[in-house]
């Protein structure tokens, strides 16, 4: 059995593998160095006393996977740890090519050869922190009584309305990717299944070339029911995140600093929670930032990153919660309060929107005027069946992964976060 190097106890005999990053060669030693999921060690092979094995050492490339026996030696010479692997046997598994990136490529000359990119330490630790963050939101989900669903993403009709959806073929008739999850959020809320979450791809055709779009993604959905306001919703999510940051910073928090030079900054709670024509107002009066009345209906990408600056400086907090927004930037299933105000928001966080939230429309009747007011009756008339029998109210929110990802690292794109990343120019590999 393979044992990780991590796990590896000293002069236990046993066999490791991996990739090897490096070869030394001496007069009367050679020096293999061997890294697995779990870490890297030194293989130091003596010419003398590893004769046998010394053939087979000198094929080795950089990148080549081989396979060792032996055991474990602490060595006061070895700057690794202090720790060497000496070994009495060798396999190689696969000899590699010259590798086909040079170091301190561009990122879309790296994505051309992903599955080399993603075998330094650095982008190895991405997505295990990644994967750590996945699994403390699913961990708060669970622990607070909600299911975990699968919805379609081949779909009959357009999401959420009738462009930035991809029409595909289906047999004899045309399918759409889904957009979002948010119909099926919502009838599973009818169908009584009361709280749930889904982590799962999204489809976006919007043709994008910012740093933080793409095509596909993974995205976090969360709906509730029986909330008394979309107040229930950010409370949910502020939560869920305060929880998520605190695992991290736990498990991963010196790493980050280390590789990514940024602090994992758990939030205190309540987030700061402000109206959008106040972060227009407390930006213009702050940093001179203005924009035409027409613009002031939603957040600019540089509004948004004045309203976290804002947050920082008048609340000490990453993230600001904005509200009320006009009815022609939200979504027809947003709730409408009495004097038609949305009810739902956007939250910000390090300069950035991660998600749009709100309270829906649960009302038959209101739901289906809202949806004409926006010409989508016809579209939306399989969801609107939804309604007819009865729904509770309920509100929910969606979290990019990626994204999220990209923030707490304080990467440049999503390009980095995205396990393969997919975008209006690029469908490879």
């Amino acid at each position: 059995m393979r044992t990780y190097i991590k796990e590896l106890n000293e002069n236990e005999t046993t066999k490791i593998a991996g990739f090897v990053t490096k070869v030394r060669d001496t007069k009367y030693m050679t020096f293999v160095m061997l890294k697995d999921i779990t870490g890297e060690i030194q293989v130091s092979f003596s010419k003398e006393e590893s004769a046998s094995l010394i053939e087979d050492v000198s094929k080795c490339t950089v990148g080549s996977v081989i396979s060792i026996d032996g055991k474990m030696v602490k060595s006061e010479y070895v700057k690794n740890g202090g720790c060497e692997f000496i070994p009495t046997g060798i396999k190689i598994e696969s000899i590699a090519a010259p590798s086909p990136i040079d170091e301190g490529a561009e990122i879309d000359s790296r994505l051309d050869y992903r599955w080399v990119d993603l075998r330094s330490e650095r982008n190895t630790m991405i997505f295990k922190i990644q994967s750590a963050l996945v699994e403390a939101m699913r961990e708060y989900m669970y622990e607070n009584s909600f299911t975990e669903i699968h919805t379609p993403k081949l779909i009959g009709t357009a999401s959420e309305s009738g462009s930035d959806v991809f029409e595909v073929k289906y047999f004899d008739g045309n399918a759409y990717l889904a957009q979002s999850p948010q119909f099926y959020k919502q009838m599973a809320m009818a169908a009584g299944l009361d709280r749930i979450f889904e982590v799962g791809p999204v489809f976006r055709a919007e043709k994008s070339f910012t740093n933080r779009h793409s095509t596909e993604f993974t995205g976090f959905d969360v709906e509730f029911s029986y909330i008394d306001s979309y107040e229930d919703v950010m409370d949910l999510e502020e939560s869920l995140l305060t929880h998520a940051l605190g695992k991290i910073a736990e498990k991963y928090g010196d790493e980050i600093v280390s590789l990514f030079d940024k602090p994992v900054v758990v939030p205190d709670k309540p987030f700061p929670r402000v109206k959008l024509e106040d972060v227009y107002s407390e930006i213009e009066k702050r940093y001179g930032y203005k924009v035409e009345e027409s613009e002031k209906t939603d957040l600019t990408s540089e509004a948004e990153k004045l309203a976290c600056q804002y947050a920082m400086e008048e609340f000490g907090s990453e993230f600001i919660f904005v509200t009320d927004f006009k009815p022609d930037k939200r979504a027809f299933y947003h709730m409408r309060d009495d004097a038609g105000m949305p009810l739902g928001y956007d939250l910000l966080w390090r300069g950035v929107e991660i998600t749009t939230g709100a309270q829906r429309e649960h009302r038959y009747e209101i739901l289906k005027k809202q949806a004409e007011e926006k010409g989508l009756s016809k579209d939306v008339e399989f969801y609107l069946e939804f309604f007819k029998y009865g729904c509770p109210p309920h509100g929910g929110f969606g979290l990019g992964i990626d994204r999220l990802t990209m923030l707490l690292l304080g990467l440049p794109s999503l390009k980095e976060t995205e396990f393969i990343f997919r975008g209006p120019n690029r469908l490879n590999p």
